[in-house]
């Protein structure tokens, strides 16, 4: 599974309401459950928050990728959004344990034992794209859905490379 298939114009906001983790949370969930990609916002945000309690996934670069199994995902995919205002969000990145975020993956896969092998695979597949440095800039400068899934899932030699002056490496380093 690669993912182009997954993604979906429909769900990706770029201008998501909230001030804080759990309003974007909420409000992308329900986009996700408008879509019918869950049949229950509750049940889903409960296990996006249990998998949270894990580990924190803020990834450094103010982007977050929120990501669990729930019995409330219907079909998998990535639900996008992109905030007017940073939020804070938990994050190994900062000593302080949190980062400001803008850029949000939330991962809708299915508690079923068939749907854990492509989440790690797709999983994995995003990681290394937003790798990436100028890809993350694009995105955050993309002015419609359409352009944010193609600025994903585009080879990096099709990027505009842009000069970062705050240029880091980005430790995906994703506990599951």
């Amino acid at each position: 599974m690669e993912l182009k298939e997954i993604l979906d114009e429909k769900i990706i906001d770029l201008h998501v309401a909230g001030n804080n983790k759990d309003e974007v949370l909420h409000n992308l969930s329900k986009v996700l459950y408008d879509h019918g990609y869950i049949d229950n916002v509750d049940v889903f945000i409960k296990d996006i928050y249990s998998r949270e309690a894990e580990g924190p996934t803020g990834m450094g670069s103010e982007l977050s990728i929120p990501h669990g199994k729930s019995s409330a995902a219907k079909k998998i995919s990535i639900a996008i959004g992109r905030t007017m205002n940073p939020i804070r969000w938990e994050s190994s990145m900062d000593p302080s344990g949190f980062q400001s975020t803008d850029l949000i993956f939330l991962f809708c896969v299915s508690a079923n034992q068939s749907f854990a092998q492509n989440h790690m695979l797709l999983l994995s597949q995003l990681a290394g794209k937003l790798g990436n440095e100028s890809r993350i800039e694009q995105l955050r400068e993309c002015k419609t859905a359409k352009e944010m899934i193609d600025t994903i899932t585009c080879d990096d030699s099709a990027l505009q490379h842009h000069a970062c002056s705050r240029e880091q490496i980005v430790d995906l380093d994703i506990n599951l």
